[in-house]
């Protein structure tokens, strides 16, 4: 973690989101943290970043953990079953990778 002015960070903005990418920036305004640069993977990853930090969305993932404690709840199997959803692929083993031809 790296934390730098914000008079640096709007001097060059394009060298710090690239920094960000591998460790997160924290922004100070006259010493004090005032933000986080945070690097995203890719273009995706900014809905994910929004929801954790979404008050509404925490919620209701806290209201559908309450509700599977009690016992209420459904399965991703039931939902297979319910809607006959074939099973989800088997991840490839190792063995069958090996097994694999060079690309020329």
């Amino acid at each position: 973690m790296k934390t730098i002015p914000i008079q640096e960070v709007q001097e060059d903005l394009a060298h710090y989101l690239t920094m960000a990418e591998t460790e997160t920036i924290v922004i100070t305004r006259q010493g004090v943290p005032a933000g986080i640069l945070i690097g995203l993977d890719d273009a995706d990853d900014w809905w994910e970043a929004l929801l954790l930090h979404d008050p509404q969305f925490q919620a209701r993932v806290a209201q559908a953990r309450k509700s599977l404690r009690e016992g209420r709840g459904v399965t991703i199997e039931q939902v297979r079953e319910h809607y006959d959803l074939p099973p989800p692929p088997q991840p490839r083993s190792p063995e069958d990778s090996a097994h694999v031809p060079p690309k020329e």
